[in-house]
Protein backbone atom coordinates (compact mmCIF):
# COMPACT_ATOMS: atom_id res chain seq x y z
CA UNK A 1 0.00 0.00 0.00
CA UNK A 2 1.44 3.48 -1.06
CA UNK A 3 1.91 5.75 1.67
CA UNK A 4 2.30 9.73 2.10
CA UNK A 5 5.84 10.98 2.64
CA UNK A 6 7.23 10.56 5.71
CA UNK A 7 8.63 14.11 6.07
CA UNK A 8 4.93 15.21 5.16
CA UNK A 9 3.38 13.88 7.55
CA UNK A 10 5.83 15.04 10.74
CA UNK A 11 5.36 18.34 9.53
CA UNK A 12 1.73 17.90 9.71
CA UNK A 13 1.43 16.00 13.08
CA UNK A 14 3.42 18.64 14.30
CA UNK A 15 1.74 21.62 13.26
CA UNK A 16 -1.52 20.12 14.35
CA UNK A 17 -0.39 19.52 17.48
CA UNK A 18 1.76 22.45 18.05
CA UNK A 19 -0.70 25.04 16.56
CA UNK A 20 1.09 26.05 13.87
CA UNK A 21 3.59 26.42 10.77
CA UNK A 22 5.49 28.79 13.14
CA UNK A 23 5.67 26.30 16.32
CA UNK A 24 6.55 23.10 14.04
CA UNK A 25 9.07 24.50 12.53
CA UNK A 26 10.98 25.81 15.76
CA UNK A 27 10.25 21.76 16.47
CA UNK A 28 11.14 20.20 13.83
CA UNK A 29 14.33 22.76 13.53
CA UNK A 30 12.93 23.91 9.59
CA UNK A 31 11.72 26.90 8.59
CA UNK A 32 7.86 27.73 8.60
CA UNK A 33 7.68 28.05 4.80
CA UNK A 34 9.82 24.68 5.07
CA UNK A 35 6.62 23.47 7.11
CA UNK A 36 3.81 25.07 4.65
CA UNK A 37 5.64 23.52 2.01
CA UNK A 38 5.79 20.22 3.05
CA UNK A 39 2.13 20.33 4.24
CA UNK A 40 0.63 21.34 1.05
CA UNK A 41 2.29 18.21 -0.05
CA UNK A 42 0.69 16.14 2.00
CA UNK A 43 -2.99 18.14 0.79
CA UNK A 44 -1.92 17.32 -2.89
CA UNK A 45 -1.29 13.79 -2.51
CA UNK A 46 -4.08 13.13 -0.38
CA UNK A 47 -6.22 15.37 -2.95
CA UNK A 48 -7.71 16.87 0.28
CA UNK A 49 -7.43 20.18 2.49
CA UNK A 50 -6.01 19.81 5.86
CA UNK A 51 -5.86 23.11 7.28
CA UNK A 52 -7.79 26.27 7.02
CA UNK A 53 -5.54 28.95 5.69
CA UNK A 54 -6.29 32.39 7.41
CA UNK A 55 -5.26 35.72 8.06
CA UNK A 56 -3.73 35.22 11.42
CA UNK A 57 -2.80 31.50 11.52
CA UNK A 58 -4.24 28.27 10.27
CA UNK A 59 -6.83 25.65 11.91
CA UNK A 60 -6.91 21.83 10.66
CA UNK A 61 -10.22 21.19 9.23
CA UNK A 62 -12.16 18.48 10.84
CA UNK A 63 -10.92 16.15 8.49
CA UNK A 64 -7.62 17.55 9.43
CA UNK A 65 -7.79 17.04 13.12
CA UNK A 66 -8.77 13.70 12.80
CA UNK A 67 -6.36 12.67 10.42
CA UNK A 68 -3.28 14.06 12.65
CA UNK A 69 -4.68 12.03 15.39
CA UNK A 70 -4.48 9.11 13.91
CA UNK A 71 -1.15 10.16 12.62
CA UNK A 72 -0.04 10.69 15.87
CA UNK A 73 -0.77 7.38 17.45
CA UNK A 74 0.99 5.77 15.06
CA UNK A 75 3.56 7.22 14.89
CA UNK A 76 3.70 6.90 19.10
CA UNK A 77 3.70 2.79 18.75
CA UNK A 78 6.52 3.24 15.77
CA UNK A 79 8.63 5.05 18.63
CA UNK A 80 7.56 2.20 21.28
CA UNK A 81 8.45 -0.40 18.80
CA UNK A 82 11.68 1.32 18.36
CA UNK A 83 11.99 1.30 22.10
CA UNK A 84 11.41 -2.27 22.50
CA UNK A 85 14.14 -2.71 19.41
CA UNK A 86 17.32 -1.08 20.96
CA UNK A 87 16.23 -2.22 24.31
CA UNK A 88 16.17 -6.45 23.37
CA UNK A 89 18.77 -6.15 20.68
CA UNK A 90 21.44 -7.27 23.08
CA UNK A 91 18.76 -10.04 25.07
CA UNK A 92 20.62 -9.58 28.12
CA UNK A 93 19.16 -6.49 29.30
CA UNK A 94 16.61 -6.28 31.43
CA UNK A 95 14.91 -3.06 32.41
CA UNK A 96 13.62 -3.23 36.30
CA UNK A 97 11.73 -0.20 37.32
CA UNK A 98 10.32 0.57 40.82
CA UNK A 99 10.18 3.70 43.31
CA UNK A 100 13.02 5.39 44.15
CA UNK A 101 13.04 4.09 47.92
CA UNK A 102 12.06 0.72 47.11
CA UNK A 103 15.42 0.92 44.44
CA UNK A 104 18.24 2.34 46.49
CA UNK A 105 16.83 0.53 50.01
CA UNK A 106 15.69 -2.69 48.73
CA UNK A 107 16.64 -3.42 44.92
CA UNK A 108 20.07 -2.32 44.29
CA UNK A 109 21.71 -3.80 47.73
CA UNK A 110 20.57 -7.24 46.29
CA UNK A 111 21.57 -6.39 43.03
CA UNK A 112 25.10 -8.06 43.74
CA UNK A 113 23.45 -11.50 44.42
CA UNK A 114 22.14 -11.30 40.84
CA UNK A 115 25.38 -10.87 39.13
CA UNK A 116 27.34 -13.13 41.23
CA UNK A 117 23.92 -15.93 39.98
CA UNK A 118 23.12 -14.75 36.15
CA UNK A 119 26.71 -12.58 35.36
CA UNK A 120 25.93 -12.69 31.78
CA UNK A 121 22.76 -10.43 32.55
CA UNK A 122 22.71 -6.48 32.80
CA UNK A 123 20.09 -4.98 34.72
CA UNK A 124 18.98 -1.00 34.18
CA UNK A 125 17.77 0.02 36.84
CA UNK A 126 14.59 2.69 36.53
CA UNK A 127 13.74 5.00 39.77
CA UNK A 128 10.38 6.38 39.45
CA UNK A 129 7.69 7.69 41.03
CA UNK A 130 5.49 7.99 38.34
CA UNK A 131 4.32 4.53 36.51
CA UNK A 132 6.59 3.64 33.47
CA UNK A 133 4.51 2.12 30.86
CA UNK A 134 5.84 -1.31 30.19
CA UNK A 135 3.07 -1.43 27.13
CA UNK A 136 5.16 0.87 25.04
CA UNK A 137 8.48 -0.98 26.22
CA UNK A 138 9.85 1.61 28.50
CA UNK A 139 10.43 -1.46 31.08
CA UNK A 140 10.80 -5.05 31.28
CA UNK A 141 9.72 -5.44 34.92
CA UNK A 142 8.13 -3.06 37.21
CA UNK A 143 7.76 -3.63 41.34
CA UNK A 144 4.83 -0.66 41.66
CA UNK A 145 3.24 -0.16 45.17
CA UNK A 146 -0.47 -0.70 45.08
CA UNK A 147 -3.86 -2.33 45.50
CA UNK A 148 -4.06 -3.33 41.87
CA UNK A 149 -5.64 -4.88 39.88
CA UNK A 150 -3.53 -4.18 36.72
CA UNK A 151 -5.15 -4.68 33.82
CA UNK A 152 -3.37 -6.12 30.75
CA UNK A 153 -0.50 -7.38 33.05
CA UNK A 154 0.76 -10.43 34.67
CA UNK A 155 0.28 -9.27 38.34
CA UNK A 156 1.78 -10.97 41.42
CA UNK A 157 2.27 -9.89 45.20
CA UNK A 158 5.64 -9.42 46.20
CA UNK A 159 6.07 -7.80 49.78
CA UNK A 160 3.24 -6.19 52.62
CA UNK A 161 4.28 -2.98 54.35
CA UNK A 162 4.24 -3.32 57.83
CA UNK A 163 5.47 -0.03 59.06
CA UNK A 164 7.52 0.46 62.06
CA UNK A 165 8.81 3.38 64.35
CA UNK A 166 13.01 4.08 63.80
CA UNK A 167 15.93 6.04 65.13
CA UNK A 168 19.41 6.23 65.30
CA UNK A 169 21.70 4.82 68.42
CA UNK A 170 22.80 8.24 69.14
CA UNK A 171 20.10 9.89 68.93
CA UNK A 172 18.32 6.97 71.51
CA UNK A 173 21.25 7.82 73.70
CA UNK A 174 20.49 11.48 73.49
CA UNK A 175 16.59 10.68 73.83
CA UNK A 176 15.81 7.93 76.69
CA UNK A 177 13.25 6.54 78.57
CA UNK A 178 10.74 6.03 74.58
CA UNK A 179 8.64 3.65 76.68
CA UNK A 180 5.17 3.93 74.86
CA UNK A 181 3.96 5.84 71.04
CA UNK A 182 2.95 8.95 73.55
CA UNK A 183 6.52 9.46 74.07
CA UNK A 184 7.56 10.25 70.98
CA UNK A 185 5.11 13.48 70.84
CA UNK A 186 8.14 15.24 72.42
CA UNK A 187 10.37 14.22 70.16
CA UNK A 188 11.38 15.75 66.33
CA UNK A 189 9.52 13.26 63.92
CA UNK A 190 10.52 12.92 60.14
CA UNK A 191 8.04 12.52 57.71
CA UNK A 192 7.57 11.40 54.29
CA UNK A 193 5.54 13.79 51.40
CA UNK A 194 2.47 11.24 50.47
CA UNK A 195 2.03 10.95 46.93
CA UNK A 196 -1.26 11.40 45.26
CA UNK A 197 -1.14 7.78 43.79
CA UNK A 198 -1.26 6.63 47.67
CA UNK A 199 -3.54 9.03 49.37
CA UNK A 200 -4.09 6.16 52.04
CA UNK A 201 -0.33 5.46 52.81
CA UNK A 202 0.32 5.46 56.07
CA UNK A 203 1.62 8.68 57.40
CA UNK A 204 2.45 9.67 61.51
CA UNK A 205 -1.30 10.31 62.49
CA UNK A 206 -2.58 7.02 61.00
CA UNK A 207 0.37 5.17 62.81
CA UNK A 208 -0.76 6.57 65.94
CA UNK A 209 -4.11 5.74 65.86
CA UNK A 210 -3.10 2.21 64.87
CA UNK A 211 -1.29 1.48 67.56
CA UNK A 212 -4.11 3.39 69.95
CA UNK A 213 -2.62 6.63 70.57
CA UNK A 214 -4.99 9.87 69.70
CA UNK A 215 -2.14 12.07 68.15
CA UNK A 216 -2.18 15.99 68.69
CA UNK A 217 -3.46 18.13 65.99
CA UNK A 218 -0.15 19.28 64.80
CA UNK A 219 3.37 16.75 64.50
CA UNK A 220 6.17 18.81 63.84
CA UNK A 221 9.15 17.97 61.88
CA UNK A 222 10.95 17.98 58.70
CA UNK A 223 9.18 16.79 55.80
CA UNK A 224 11.17 14.63 53.23
CA UNK A 225 10.01 14.04 49.25
CA UNK A 226 11.19 10.54 49.74
CA UNK A 227 11.50 7.36 52.32
CA UNK A 228 15.20 7.12 51.66
CA UNK A 229 15.63 10.62 52.46
CA UNK A 230 13.46 10.43 55.31
CA UNK A 231 15.79 7.00 56.75
CA UNK A 232 19.11 8.71 55.73
CA UNK A 233 18.09 12.26 58.09
CA UNK A 234 17.20 9.64 60.81
CA UNK A 235 20.55 7.78 60.46
CA UNK A 236 21.95 11.44 60.96
CA UNK A 237 20.21 11.38 64.19
CA UNK A 238 17.86 14.36 63.21
CA UNK A 239 14.66 12.71 64.81
CA UNK A 240 12.36 9.75 64.62
CA UNK A 241 11.49 8.14 61.11
CA UNK A 242 8.42 6.05 60.17
CA UNK A 243 9.06 3.15 57.30
CA UNK A 244 8.65 -0.04 55.96
CA UNK A 245 10.35 -2.79 57.56
CA UNK A 246 11.22 -4.19 53.99
CA UNK A 247 13.95 -0.95 53.50
CA UNK A 248 14.85 -1.26 56.38
CA UNK A 249 17.66 -4.01 55.82
CA UNK A 250 21.37 -3.17 55.92
CA UNK A 251 20.44 0.00 58.04
CA UNK A 252 18.65 -2.17 60.89
CA UNK A 253 21.73 -4.91 60.52
CA UNK A 254 24.42 -2.62 60.10
CA UNK A 255 23.71 -0.91 63.86
CA UNK A 256 22.80 2.38 61.38
CA UNK A 257 19.23 2.11 62.83
CA UNK A 258 17.24 0.97 65.42
CA UNK A 259 13.56 -0.28 66.05
CA UNK A 260 11.55 1.68 68.79
CA UNK A 261 8.81 -0.27 70.65
CA UNK A 262 9.87 -3.98 70.27
CA UNK A 263 9.16 -3.95 66.65
CA UNK A 264 5.74 -2.43 66.85
CA UNK A 265 4.25 -2.29 63.34
CA UNK A 266 1.36 -1.40 61.59
CA UNK A 267 0.23 -3.23 57.90
CA UNK A 268 -0.22 -0.87 55.08
CA UNK A 269 -2.87 -0.52 52.51
CA UNK A 270 -0.81 -0.71 49.54
CA UNK A 271 1.72 -4.16 48.75
CA UNK A 272 4.12 -4.45 46.39
CA UNK A 273 3.66 -6.13 43.29
CA UNK A 274 5.81 -7.82 40.11
CA UNK A 275 4.47 -6.59 36.80
CA UNK A 276 5.63 -7.47 33.64
CA UNK A 277 3.74 -8.22 30.36
CA UNK A 278 1.81 -11.22 29.54
CA UNK A 279 4.69 -14.00 27.72
CA UNK A 280 7.49 -11.64 28.92
CA UNK A 281 9.20 -14.19 30.27
CA UNK A 282 9.93 -16.06 27.55
CA UNK A 283 12.80 -14.62 27.09
CA UNK A 284 15.32 -16.26 29.62
CA UNK A 285 16.71 -13.00 31.01
CA UNK A 286 13.06 -12.21 32.29
CA UNK A 287 12.15 -15.25 33.59
CA UNK A 288 15.64 -15.30 35.44
CA UNK A 289 15.42 -11.14 36.75
CA UNK A 290 11.61 -12.16 37.66
CA UNK A 291 12.78 -15.39 39.94
CA UNK A 292 15.68 -13.71 41.39
CA UNK A 293 13.34 -10.93 42.52
CA UNK A 294 10.46 -13.52 43.63
CA UNK A 295 13.17 -15.25 46.14
CA UNK A 296 14.52 -12.10 47.73
CA UNK A 297 11.47 -10.82 48.54
CA UNK A 298 10.44 -14.77 50.48
CA UNK A 299 13.87 -14.31 52.01
CA UNK A 300 12.88 -10.73 53.61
Amino acid sequence: MKLPPLACLRAFEAAVRTGGFARAADELALTPNAVAHQVKQLEEWLDMRLFERHARGVVPTPAGSAYAAAVADTFEQLSAATRQLLVRRDDRVVTVTAMPSLVTRWLMPRLPRLAVRHPDIEVRVLASVKHVDLFHGEADVAIRLGRGPYPGLASEELLIENFVAVASPRFLEAHPNLATPADLFRLPLLHDEMIDALPDEVDWPRWFEAVGVKPPRRLAGHLFSHTYLTLEAAIAGQGVALAGEHILGDAITGGRLRVLFNGLSVKGPYQYHLLRLPGAEVRPAVAAVCDWVREEARAG
